[in-house]
């Protein structure tokens, strides 16, 4: 895929983690001229500082106005758009009966609705770009969860299983109008939001923690070179076959005492 000069892109949650590795992946791009997404907006300044200049949109994205002030930002400063990162995303761990609604509930408005509603108002944008014969993507952050539960992490899994599907739709609709759109799906992935500590502590399922860096060449993939889906590590595709071909034995495996314990206060991306 030819990338054009200048390439314009949206990263949603670029303070920290997957976010920031991402932007700074992009940032080496010849041409990129990055937009970044966050609350905070001092990390965004230095991230900015750091990468050689970047539109910095400091907002939290389950705001009303929020889509609206992204997409104001975006055409003041570029005009048109061809990457739009979906990553942003949190975790609260807590089983349903002590938890309920309320913990699905913001888990659906941070993982889901909100980028859901910040497709919808850059949508246009993308579109447009396609429409001139440019190359213009979606890249939705999901996760593992999407497509295997845990216990304590149901509320997690709805939304990141909803951001899946949504996706999977989105991209049979948008491929008529040239808009790629592409699904990661990150296992454990050791992150200041998602430190994964009892894992990086034991001597062998350490090995199953991933890097923020290798996110964000699997966003490359799906973002910059038309990549459909990835998982990271890739080998976790495997979990998910499991899941089809044999749930029962996903089910007792991931209801088992020791892995649960071992999990306890980490959640995958």
């Amino acid at each position: 895929m030819a990338i054009p000069k200048p390439y314009v892109a949206v990263v949603t949650g670029a303070s920290s983690g997957i976010g920031e590795a991402t932007a700074r992946r992009l940032a080496h791009e010849p041409g990129a001229k990055l937009v970044l997404v966050a609350r905070r907006q001092e990390r965004l300044d230095a991230l900015a500082r750091e990468i050689g200049g970047a539109t910095v949109v400091a907002v939290d994205l389950t705001d009303p106005g929020a889509p609206a002030e992204v997409l104001a930002a975006v055409a003041s400063a570029h005009g048109e758009l061809h990457l739009l990162v979906n990553n942003a995303g949190a975790s609260w761990r807590g089983g349903f009966a002590e938890t309920g609604w309320e913990n699905v509930e913001r888990h659906m408005k941070v993982n889901f609705e909100a980028p859901v509603r910040l497709t919808e108002a850059l949508l246009p944008l993308l579109r447009a770009t396609a429409a001139k014969g440019a190359p213009a993507a979606i890249v939705n952050v999901s996760s593992t969860s999407a497509r295997v539960g845990r216990p304590r992490a149901g509320a997690y899994s709805a939304s990141k299983f909803a951001l899946a599907g949504w996706t999977d739709s989105l991209t049979a609709e948008e491929s008529a109008h040239g808009v790629h759109v592409g699904l990661v799906l990150p296992g454990f992935v050791a992150t200041e939001g998602f430190p994964a500590t009892e894992l990086r502590r034991h001597p062998v399922l350490r090995l199953i923690v991933s890097k923020p860096d290798k996110v964000a060449e699997a966003i490359v993939d799906c973002g910059l070179r038309g990549k459909a889906e990835r998982y990271v590590p890739r080998y976790y595709w495997l979990a998910a076959a499991a899941r089809i071909l044999a749930p029962r034995l996903v089910r007792r495996a991931t209801s088992s005492g020791t892995f649960t314990t071992a999990t306890a206060k980490d959640a995958p991306h």
